[in-house]
């Protein structure tokens, strides 16, 4: 999948981009919107979406194997929450019934 967004993004620019120079840039996208999300626990791109660190309690739960009850410690994950365009592309359009 990686190959292919970096594919999309080189014949997307509008520039001559190498596929070296797409995934450099790529790649540091990534890394200064995961600092972001870590230093100030949200990132938010107008017109994409809100990336923000969400806090897991802790809780009990099962292993599959054994049925055994175990503690499942307490975490941080990351959400994403899409801006209203975003989330309006993705809708599909209803279809008729025939």
């Amino acid at each position: 999948r990686k190959a292919e967004f970096i594919d999309q993004v080189v014949k997307s620019a509008g520039v001559e981009l190498s596929k070296k120079d797409a995934a450099g840039v790529l790649d540091t996208v990534f890394s200064v919107i995961g600092k972001a999300i870590k230093d100030e626990d949200r990132f938010s791109y107008p017109g994409f979406g809100t990336f923000t660190v969400k806090e897991r309690s802790a809780r009990k739960g099962r292993n599959p194997r054994t049925g055994a009850a175990i503690d499942i410690k307490a975490s941080k994950t990351v959400g994403f929450k899409p801006a209203p365009g975003l989330k309006q592309n993705l809708v599909a359009p209803a279809r008729r019934r025939r």
